[in-house]
């Protein structure tokens, strides 16, 4: 990563050294771009959504639109407190991220939860990660994190709700690109 946290940071938290505190906001960086692209894809969704489904999906993300705007403000203030400086632009997001933009627009809202099923497995997968990675190093961090991952898997969960036949399998299984879960869903 091209962020200077780490090598700037001339203080951490009582307890852990500047070098931990360094490499601990790293990861809450990524985490940080994570969230702040999964907000605006959420809103994204909300606006392109259209079809029989429409005002159920468009009302159930307007909640998790803003509860993960918090998560991003949590996951930046402890990069603050790390010593770190946190960043939020876009360009940030778009030079830092491993993954693609958003490719569905206006859609069937089932199409639009079939590429969200991805997008939530993508970011709570990379969770669990930062989650392993920290969790020796800082347990304050570790416990944010798990704290929003299990927001988020609930989120999942509600998301697939609608993507689960009566046995219990997923359409968008084995999808791995948001058009092919898109597809797979309608």
């Amino acid at each position: 990563m091209t962020d200077s946290t780490q090598k700037t940071a001339s203080y951490t938290v009582p307890g852990m050294s500047t070098e931990d505190g360094g490499r601990v906001a790293e990861i809450l960086q990524d985490r940080l771009n994570a969230l702040n692209d999964l907000h605006l894809t959420l809103k994204h969704v909300h606006w392109n959504v259209v079809g029989p489904n429409f005002i159920s999906v468009h009302e159930m993300l307007d909640p998790q639109v803003e509860a993960v705007r918090g998560f991003a403000d949590d996951v930046a203030e402890r990069i603050a407190t790390l010593g770190g400086s946190p960043k939020g632009t876009p360009g940030t997001i778009v030079a830092q991220r491993s993954w693609d933009d958003y490719s569905i627009g206006r859609a069937p809202a089932i199409e639009h939860l079939g590429a969200l099923d991805l997008v939530y497995s993508g970011v709570i997968s990379d969770y669990r990660e930062a989650i392993e990675k920290t969790g020796d190093v800082d347990p304050v961090t570790e416990d944010l994190l798990i704290g929003h991952s299990g927001q988020l898997e609930l989120f999942h969960w509600f998301v697939r709700a609608h993507l689960e036949n009566a046995g219990g399998q997923l359409s968008t299984a084995g999808a791995s690109s948001e058009k092919e879960a898109a597809a797979d869903a309608g």
